[in-house]
């Protein structure tokens, strides 16, 4: 790791038997510290910035990447945005330097902010198309009410119509500046040979005031019920309050999400699913952020098996709260966690992310095998002291989509 005199980090990891090499610019502020009018404008500037540059048109960006076999992406996240390419080790300069020119030299020219926004509409209504998709914004708008959290990355109809061209650029000097820029690369490269092209690019930026700190947003353990007639499906999402990534009962909260509905041999699955036949898909996620976090299920149904949906549910939390796991299904529970850990470090765009993530939220590099020892050490009495304190009937949120008719569901079917 190495740090430049304005602040911007650079942070590499060489994989000296692979061919290819992942690099990442990551500007650690997503949509949470946008106001009510800014919403959706981390996304909006992610997308602009592949619209030109002052050396590069837009097709000139595409091609330079395409044109050597590589890919070019970028996403923007609740508390980051990334924009990565990757390519083979020989085209490392080509590829940093496209990479460099479009976050640093923007040109957000009127014409295409105009035209911009009316990519992004067809975009909010492609994913307001989408049950699943939708069902976890209503339920995360009521879960962190009042707070950005709760607001859709993307940003709403309303806001992104009002976007102009003051309005982005000076939310984007604001927000990439140097305290506030990570650079990380993985794959066949050196560390020094990086260091030296991020310097030539971004040395000069002015050092900039540091990151302003997050507000910590409160939890609301609402029940929204919301009717669209032509879902043929209700749609479910349930979830209570988790710890933040940074905790260090962390591990614990993995371990617990993987028992209760991560994977096929998961709880819920086999119960909902496979024994009940009441559902399609259901699963469990965890979302830490920051300073907070939320465990949810989302489950696709029936209006008739909705509300057996949601007995099963809480049958399960109750379960794990009465009764400790055994040592099987601990077992399975964490070589399934360190097994998915493994395979998703095999590739250089994951080590990529993976250093930027751990350098954000933690300030420091867990190897490996650090991970897998703190998984090791989950006991099966860490995972019922945490769904005890989760699994709180008072903190249970719940929101149903769909054709719902005279369908109600109450706190008090929420007992756990």
């Amino acid at each position: 790791m190495t740090t430049l005199a304005n602040g911007v980090r650079v942070i590499t990891e060489a994989m000296p038997h692979v061919r290819s090499v992942s690099v990442g610019v990551w500007i650690g502020t997503g949509s949470r510290r946008e106001s009510p009018e800014q919403n959706g404008l981390s996304h909006f500037i992610e997308h602009m910035l592949f619209k030109g540059t002052t050396r590069r048109s837009a097709e000139d960006i595409a091609r330079s990447v395409d044109s050597i076999g590589g890919n070019l992406d970028a996403f923007t996240a609740k508390e980051l945005v990334c924009y990565n390419t990757k390519v083979l080790d020989q085209h490392l300069s080509l590829a940093f330097d496209v990479l460099a020119d479009m976050v640093l030299h923007p040109l957000f020219r009127e014409e295409d902010i105009e035209k911009e926004k009316g990519v992004i509409l067809e975009e909010i209504k492609m994913e307001a198309d989408s049950p699943d998709y939708l069902v976890h914004e209503i339920f995360s708008s009521n879960f962190w009410k009042d707070h950005s959290l709760g607001k859709p990355i993307l940003g709403t109809r309303e806001t992104v119509k009002r976007f102009n061209r003051d309005a982005v650029h000076s939310y984007y000097a604001e927000v990439y500046a140097p305290a506030n820029l990570l650079v990380t690369a993985a794959g066949n490269l050196t560390h020094d040979r990086l260091v030296s092209l991020v310097r030539e690019h971004f040395e000069m930026l002015p050092q900039g005031p540091p990151v302003p700190a997050d507000n910590t947003p409160s939890t609301h353990a609402r029940i929204a019920l919301r009717n669209k007639k032509a879902l043929e499906q209700v749609h479910l999402c349930l979830g209570v309050p988790s710890y933040p990534l940074p905790h260090e009962e962390r591990f614990a909260c993995y371990v617990l999400n993987t028992l209760l509905g991560g994977g096929m041999s998961s709880r819920l699955f086999q119960n909902i699913r496979e024994r009940q036949g009441l559902v399609y898909a259901v699963f469990s996620e965890l979302s830490p952020y920051r300073d907070t976090g939320c465990l949810s299920i989302y489950a696709g149904t029936s209006i008739e098996s909705a509300r057996q949906v949601v007995e099963s549910i809480t049958k399960e939390f109750r379960q794990l709260k009465e009764q400790r796991v055994n040592d099987e299904e601990l077992r399975r529970a964490k070589d399934h966690l360190k097994g998915s850990l493994m395979l998703s470090l095999e590739s250089t765009a994951s080590r990529m992310s993976n250093l930027a993530r751990q350098e954000m939220y933690f300030a420091h590099f867990f190897t490996l095998d650090e991970l897998v020892e703190s998984i090791e050490s989950v006991t099966a009495g860490d995972v019922q002291r945490i769904a005890q304190t989760f699994f709180d009937p008072r903190q249970i949120a719940l929101t149903v989509l769909g054709n719902l008719e005279n369908f109600k569901i109450g706190r008090e079917d929420l007992v756990c």
